[in-house]
């Protein structure tokens, strides 16, 4: 039997062509990746569209075109600005009767618990998962955010590190990955250190980058506010009154991340990243990660974000790649 199919209609204000034709897309390529996504039917007539498709559908398709439509006042639609405006319309309906939880951040002096101004753009906190993951990093010295590519994690860490920097909570920021590929065995990599590691590092500069610009984050570099640096060169320190990120956490050892852990300082807060899925350690040695999520659940100052499918950012694609891994069982890593 057919589910129950509906139509809505919505008419977009002011009747302006210019608007609508950005709305729609050449050729209709927005209204088709609407439909795509949503499984629903879009026609129009003017500045008059019915969207017929199930009741939920229906109603997340009337919204994203209301949302797109305000966005083309000020800006030329492309399909990843519209894939975005999906994505918060689709968690958002999914979140519609979760209670949101009370935020703690008015005495840290945060305007919003789930925006970032960074010196270059704002950061966003999108669905509920991404703010719960905020609110974590802000609330907790020890956050953990673990789940797929495309969902975030890092980025968010990284901007959460600037946003800390910047209103001087921390006095630094140290970004650690490990070095897998290389088995941490770094000398027979041409080049001085720098150079010999910069490949693994190369996502948390891009993240750096996008939010700083690299003239403000090489200089932060050479005043040694920032260190990006493999987790082998963390053996021994003490870092306080620093913001650390641990990122592609799934390929330490178990070793490893007991003694990144230990690392932390007075005053200092740590983001560990990662997904148990995509391990590249060798067969048969556990991942420091889903060692720390068996022991350290319940610990007092510690918390989890468990990110899924549901929260991927990136290009559908992506989210696509994410379920058909999923569903064949394969891609776990190990």
């Amino acid at each position: 039997m057919n589910a129950v199919q509906i139509s809505q209609d919505v008419i977009l204000e002011p009747a302006d062509n210019n608007r609508l034709a950005n709305l729609c897309g050449q050729f209709d390529e927005h209204l088709r990746q609407i439909e795509r996504r949503l499984n629903v039917n879009i026609s129009s007539r003017g500045n008059r569209f019915r969207v017929t498709g199930n009741p939920g559908a229906a109603r997340i398709g009337t919204d994203v075109l209301r949302s797109l439509f305000k966005l083309t006042g000020k800006e030329r639609l492309d399909p990843e600005r519209v894939h975005m405006c999906l994505q918060e319309s689709v968690m958002h309906s999914e979140e519609a009767e979760r209670p949101e939880p009370v935020s703690e951040e008015a005495d840290e002096g945060v305007d919003s618990p789930y925006e970032i101004q960074t010196r270059r753009k704002l950061v966003r906190a999108r669905g509920g998962n991404q703010r719960e993951y905020l609110r974590n990093i802000r609330q907790h010295d020890l956050a953990f955010g673990i789940g797929p590519a495309g969902t975030g994690k890092t980025y968010l860490a990284v901007a959460s590190a600037i946003d800390a920097l910047e209103n001087e909570r921390v006095r630094r920021i140290i970004l650690v990955r490990p070095a897998v590929e290389a088995g941490e065995r770094l000398g027979f990599l041409p080049g001085d250190m720098s150079q010999k590691v910069d490949p693994y590092l190369r996502p948390m500069y891009d993240a750096l980058f996008d939010m700083l610009g690299p003239d403000q984050v090489g200089r932060l570099i050479e005043r040694n506010v920032i260190e990006v640096a493999p987790l082998a060169f963390m053996r021994g320190r003490s870092l306080n009154e620093s913001f650390v990120i641990l990122d592609e956490a799934q390929n330490t050892s178990v070793a490893q991340m007991k003694m990144f852990l230990t690392r932390i300082g007075f005053g200092s807060r740590a983001v560990v990243t990662g997904d148990v899925t995509q391990m590249d350690l060798p067969a048969g040695q556990q991942s420091g990660l889903t060692n720390a999520i068996e022991i350290l659940s319940g610990v007092r100052g510690i918390t989890f974000t468990f990110f899924t499918k549901n929260d991927v950012v990136r290009h559908e694609l992506v989210q696509r790649i994410v379920e058909a891994y999923e569903a064949d069982g394969s891609g776990n890593g190990g």
